[in-house]
């Protein structure tokens, strides 16, 4: 439970941290990727090469055929895709915990040296210091904060780099297997005997899947931009 908790303070954190857009942003990537990729998008290509048919009776065709026309998975893809726009997130969580680390050792102290002053110490000296790097890490009084200076450096990088992420896996897709599915795809490699019809199984409901995804896409860029 102590974890949990953890978890949901640096999540409250996060969202002070960071934009509308990037808070929009989270709830595309968990709520219309990760958990439809885990449920539906699994479920529709869970027998694509099973169920991937060739018009004939020679050993390895429809393997190599299935490769040919998919090199890679469309779920491997977007699982790929995923990883790649979410690690410079995940960079910038890494900084702003950094920050979170840095405004509770700077509050642990500013409250030492406060006590000190009611002893008759002189700490205005170093009272400013900590007011100085409260500012440089985007600290403000009362848990309100700034995105400034390294903090947000940190965040339009991290914004770029997903939105060229995001157009190269467009790209990517669009390149290798475009935007909709073919019920047939004709075929001649070794050890087909002869140019050979292969069968895709589903065709039309992962096409739909596929246009929700670019869609998907789209927005998280949009929102990105």
């Amino acid at each position: 439970m102590g974890d949990w908790s953890a978890l949901g303070k640096l999540l409250d954190k996060v969202q002070a941290y960071s934009t509308a857009g990037g808070k929009v942003w989270l709830s595309v990537l968990f709520i219309f990727r990760i958990l439809l990729l885990g449920t539906a998008v699994e479920s529709a290509w869970g027998d694509e090469q099973s169920a991937f048919r060739c018009n004939t009776q020679q050993p390895g065709c429809e393997n190599v055929c299935y490769d040919k026309s998919f090199p890679i998975s469309h779920v491997r893809f977007w699982v790929l895709q995923i990883i790649f726009v979410s690690v410079p997130t995940l960079l910038y969580l890494a900084h702003v915990f950094y920050v979170m680390r840095k405004e509770e050792k700077l509050n642990k102290k500013e409250e030492e040296l406060k006590v000190a002053q009611t002893d008759g110490v002189n700490v205005e000296m170093h009272l400013k210091q900590i007011e100085i790097k409260k500012f440089k890490y985007g600290i403000e009084e009362h848990g309100k904060v700034k995105m400034r200076g390294g903090l947000l450096r940190t965040y339009i990088i991290s914004i770029l780099f997903k939105s060229v992420f995001e157009v190269a896996f467009l790209l990517i897709q669009w390149y290798i297997y475009g935007f909709s599915l073919s019920a047939v795809y004709t075929c001649k490699r070794d050890p087909c005997p002869h140019q050979v019809d292969c069968f895709l199984s589903r065709p039309t409901e992962k096409t739909i899947f596929i246009i929700f995804m670019l869609v998907v896409s789209l927005v998280s860029l949009a929102l990105n931009i």
